[in-house]
């Protein structure tokens, strides 16, 4: 596990680009057969990839978290940007398609991600945050019928904003928050942009009350997204690549631009889950 520590937004504006990167870019998230880790100071999230090709991967807590397992004290939200795989959770098996989601809550002790088809490999892409209470582990599905331990994303959480006019058609997918999965503390979606647009969360906004990951996928290997941080009269970018990640503390604002359309998953921590709790920058203070 990959260890980043908290940083002041006094010293992010004097960065070099390489140390922007160093700090901020999580690359190289889906190693085969492998567990990628990255943990923050920031609201100790933990940022991860699992992409199990030929083995069954086993969750394990590691030195760092001090812990008898991973979910000791911690809970988890999980989405799958690949091919079909299985998940499971204390022997209970979950199969989770392509964009397909799990909440798995605080006290679950063996998990273990596994593919359908080695040819191609589910791409278990994950969020974790210390929790303090324990809830139910749900498969959340975007359509389809509820059941026991399933989730459908209801609709009113499938939101439709912008318009191409000013490049920012797109539909946010809440998959985690309250009201539809609960959850300590973790929130987690994804927004999907139409074709011709390719600004996300612009006017941006920042939230003091809790920190963002930002996992941009959907793009061929010659796109990419320039990904806008820092504080709103201390911008910053980062140019990031197909299935890279992005550390956004609370202080910074967290919006991008693309070469092309793309997609991209959103994981929050912190304070409070209010999703609409944002502090909006007007366009003109921007520098």
């Amino acid at each position: 596990m990959e260890l980043r520590t908290a940083v002041s937004p006094r010293d992010v504006k004097h960065y070099t680009t390489e140390r922007l990167r160093e700090e901020f870019l999580i690359s190289n998230l889906f190693p085969a057969d492998e567990i990628r880790l990255v943990y923050s100071h920031i609201d100790r999230i933990i940022t991860g990839g699992i992409m199990p090709v030929k083995e069954t991967l086993v969750l394990t807590a590691g030195e760092e978290l001090r812990a008898q397992y991973f979910l000791e004290r911690r809970e988890m939200g999980v989405i799958n940007i690949g091919g079909t795989g299985m998940i499971t959770v204390d022997g209970k098996v979950y199969t989770v398609a392509h964009k397909e989601g799990m909440y798995i809550g605080m006290g679950a002790k063996d998990i273990t991600f596994a593919s359908a088809d080695s040819d191609n490999p589910a791409k278990f892409y994950m969020n974790s945050a210390p929790a303090h209470a324990s809830y139910p582990t749900v498969l959340i599905k975007r359509e389809g019928t509820a059941g026991d331990g399933v989730v459908i994303i209801k609709d009113e959480n499938k939101v439709e904003l912008g318009s191409l006019e000013d490049s920012n058609h797109r539909t946010i997918c809440k998959y985690i928050l309250p009201g539809q999965v609960e959850s300590c503390q973790l929130e987690m979606g994804m927004t999907s942009l139409e074709p011709g647009s390719v600004w996300n969360t612009m006017p941006c906004h920042t939230h003091d009350r809790r920190m963002e990951v930002y996992l941009y996928f959907d793009m061929p290997e010659d796109a990419f997204v320039m990904h806008y941080m820092g504080e709103p009269t201390e911008t910053r970018h980062i140019v990031v690549r197909n299935e890279q990640a992005v550390i956004s503390p609370s202080w910074s604002i967290h919006a991008g631009s693309g070469s092309r359309n793309y997609t991209f998953i959103w994981g929050m921590v912190g304070e409070n889950q209010d999703f609409d709790d944002m502090d909006h920058v007007a366009m003109q203070e921007l520098m």
